[in-house]
């Protein structure tokens, strides 16, 4: 799900890979197109700023730092791809209480390694990836971690049905497409449904404050396993800290704390920008289609992979990339600045919705894939589809949406995607199919009876998904 749409991931590498995998994988795309030649490492940005002449040619100037010499060249047009993991977001002085509190704490940036904390009672607050992970990671060592949250959160895991991972099944254009047609009741006690799948979040404290919100959850295989055996404690938020004690929102005291962790994450900035108010709009950010400042005299900055979905970055900033080099050239034709603002206004109150308050831009993967990739001719045709390869069809429509997807058909085509996408399920288990094992014998043909008793719906469902 997470590959380049045309370079699709080794076959020994595994579904959740390490970190150096995945920088290996990176490393093996950027020689396979011949772009390390392209690529200047070490070298910080300082300035980014519009040249005097903007208005009329959109070019920038760009100011580098490399072993201490700078360097000013221009650019035609500018990608800022920082991201919003950047600045760690540390907010232990508003706590009451921090300043005579004994022990140490530290961001969740800091954190490398368990083995120092052997013994010692750790609090965690945060009850986001990060601080689950090393919530769980320190309970091996630690004599006991307390995982603080303010408002809780979905914990699902990364293993699901029948051992694919969660986004295989989960993120499709049929799901997509019964999210939208659905009433919103029946459409959110669905969701709930599926998050309290297998476990009930109430039960471990865990249930966020809105559990219909399409806030992004948490995926941790091993937390619940964790809180049942009770070597991590979910605790709610604190109201107080002590000298060597804490004092959490439902009056309870946890004594002797040795250290906390604040896995409290992450804020993003520009400051090698000039006038970053280009990109910002009374403190929000205001992007149309997430991507282009919408008051720039000439389209030629784009910011890349700064959404945030319930679905893979890599993916979404290669499409990005796509849309917005289509702008440069002007091969994509960008409405008024006022249908700009309109949209970002109307797409503004949908995330509200969907995903309450937020400082990012929360989409909802498939459909924000499905705009970028209409607007550039790369959205595949399911009902052309339907009628020239109904297998390729099903597939598109019922299983993953994997980022081969877009590259079936339109400007930059790849002659792979369609073997891509047929083999998807099974390359996924080769890599955990280290074993020879019997397969089950007592089997019932559920599937082919729903299969054949649902085929008259199929050609519905398709064309309903246009209109999603």
């Amino acid at each position: 799900m997470m590959c380049y749409p045309d370079f699709p991931f080794p076959d020994d590498h595994p579904n959740y890979m390490h970190n150096t995998k995945l920088q290996e994988y990176i490393w093996k795309f950027a020689e396979h197109f011949d772009l390390l030649r392209h690529i200047r490492f070490k070298t910080l940005v300082t300035k980014v700023k519009k040249r005097p002449d903007f208005s009329v040619t959109g070019q920038w100037d760009v100011v580098t730092e490399k072993e201490g010499k700078k360097e000013t060249e221009v650019f035609d047009a500018v990608m800022i791809c920082s991201g919003h993991h950047v600045y760690p977001n540390f907010p232990a002085v508003s706590f009451p209480g921090i300043q005579k509190f004994k022990g140490c704490y530290f961001h969740s940036r800091e954190y490398k390694e368990p083995e120092k904390f052997r013994g010692k009672k750790v609090l965690v607050i945060g009850l986001g990836n990060s601080g689950c992970d090393i919530a769980v990671e320190l309970s091996t060592v630690a004599s006991q971690v307390y995982l603080s949250s303010r408002s809780g959160s979905w914990v699902m895991s990364r293993v699901w049905e029948h051992g694919y991972p969660w986004d295989m099944k989960i993120v499709t254009r049929f799901q997509t497409c019964l999210g939208t047609i659905l009433p919103r009741a029946l459409s959110d006690w669905l969701y709930v449904r599926r998050m309290n799948w297998p476990f009930k979040h109430e039960n471990f404290g865990l249930m966020p404050v809105d559990g219909t919100l399409r806030k992004e959850p948490v995926f941790n295989d091993d937390l619940p396993s964790r809180i049942a055996c009770g070597v991590v404690v979910v605790k709610p938020n604190v109201k107080e800290f002590r000298e060597t004690s804490v004092l959490f929102q439902d009056g309870t005291v946890q004594e002797d704390v040795d250290v906390v962790i604040f896995a409290t994450g992450y804020s993003f900035s520009y400051p090698f920008m000039e006038d970053d108010s280009i990109i910002k709009s009374r403190g929000n950010i205001t992007l149309y289609k997430s991507i282009l400042p919408p008051r720039l005299e000439k389209p030629t900055l784009a910011v890349i992979g700064l959404v945030q979905s319930l679905g893979p970055i890599i993916p979404i900033s290669e499409l990005q990339c796509r849309w917005a080099v289509k702008v440069f050239q002007g091969l994509c034709r960008l409405p008024s600045v006022n249908e700009m603002m309109d949209d970002i206004d109307e797409k503004s109150g949908k995330k509200l919705k969907w995903y309450g308050t937020s400082n990012t831009l929360q989409m909802d993967y498939i459909t924000y894939m499905d705009e970028l990739a209409t607007a550039i001719g790369v959205k595949p045709n399911l009902p052309k589809l339907l009628l020239t390869d109904p297998r390729l069809a099903l597939e598109v429509f019922f299983g993953p949406c994997t980022p081969y997807q877009f590259r079936l058909t339109g400007p930059g085509k790849w002659s792979g995607a369609r073997r891509a996408i047929l083999t998807q399920w099974d390359r996924t288990l080769r890599v955990t199919r280290t074993r020879v094992a019997p397969t089950t014998s007592v089997t019932f043909p559920i599937l082919v009876v729903l299969k054949l008793l649902f085929l008259p719906l199929l050609l519905l469902a398709v064309l309903a998904a246009l209109y999603c």
